[in-house]
């Protein structure tokens, strides 16, 4: 790792770090990006790692594969909605190459790694030759395409906090076929006390603006009581009419997709809180 942030250094900020090459690649054959330098991190072992601590924290690296967040045990306990999101993401020959800090660094808007980091609340390290520091997921992706990270910098490792008792998750997306991005997505979370009130709702959106949109309001208006059928509906308006900002495509025009966020953000909200009630959740 060292060897790969020296290089970067020393490039002057014409060079692209190559993880799985799931977006790299293609955006170099049509000519989008034209590097002067590739700095490969395959090899590098060190950054491919899944761990749990005692603490309930998941720490996973940089260049862990796509395939294995969605295989591994670990993920499946610490963090379902990771797990849950991970079969929506292109298709298994993608999977078994991209990787989760690749994916992130690239910042698509309708990625589903960036939504659910930022569900999540995790935080995400980066490195540059000379220093380290970490920034929250929420504050790393900056607009289109666009993070926090400097020219110098690379991303190596995510931090996941343990999830409250009685948190449930919920992930859905629509998209014309399978593999293919989706129109609209959210990922929900919902913790309840022991007498079934929401005590925190979140709710985060993927191509539904220049990154990863999360819906306070809405999140906000769920809490401080039970969650039913009404609240759902009322939470999904607000979400989907007032807090998200879709631009529309050849597939879908943006009422459309406002249309998809409302029926999502219900089905999403009230299986987060089944969960959460019936021990389903974490």
């Amino acid at each position: 790792m060292e060897a790969a942030l020296g290089l970067l250094q020393g490039s002057g900020g014409d060079a692209k770090l190559l993880a799985g090459g799931q977006s790299l690649v293609p955006a170099m054959n049509f000519r989008l990006v034209q590097p002067a330098m590739l700095i490969d991190l395959n090899r590098i072992e060190e950054l491919r790692y899944v761990r749990a601590g005692s603490d309930g924290v998941l720490r996973i690296g940089a260049m862990t594969r796509e395939r294995q967040l969605e295989d591994d045990p670990l993920i499946a306990s610490n963090a379902p909605l990771l797990a849950e999101a991970m079969p929506h993401i292109a298709h298994p020959q993608i999977r078994n190459r991209g990787t989760i800090g690749g994916s992130l660094a690239n910042a698509d808007p309708a990625a589903e790694l960036p939504v659910i980091m930022v569900a999540l609340q995790a935080r995400i390290r980066l490195r540059s030759a000379s220093q380290e520091r970490w920034v929250a997921a929420k504050d790393f992706f900056t607009g289109l395409f666009s993070t926090a990270l400097a020219e110098d910098e690379m991303l190596v490792e995510i931090e996941i906090p343990a999830s409250p008792p009685r948190t449930g998750w919920a992930f859905t997306e629509m998209a014309p076929r399978a593999g293919d991005y989706a129109l609209m997505g959210v990922a929900a979370l919902v913790t309840l006390d022991e007498k079934g009130k929401c005590v925190r709702a979140r709710l985060v959106y993927l191509n539904a603006g220049e990154g990863p949109m999360e819906a306070a309001q809405a999140g906000q208006l769920l809490e401080g009581s039970g969650i039913n059928d009404e609240s759902a509906e009322s939470a999904a308006v607000i979400a989907s009419q007032k807090e998200i900002q879709p631009f529309g495509n050849v597939h879908a025009s943006p009422e459309y997709q406002r249309h998809l966020a409302r029926v999502l953000t219900r089905r999403a909200v009230l299986l987060a809180a089944d969960r959460a009630r019936t021990g389903g959740g974490a």
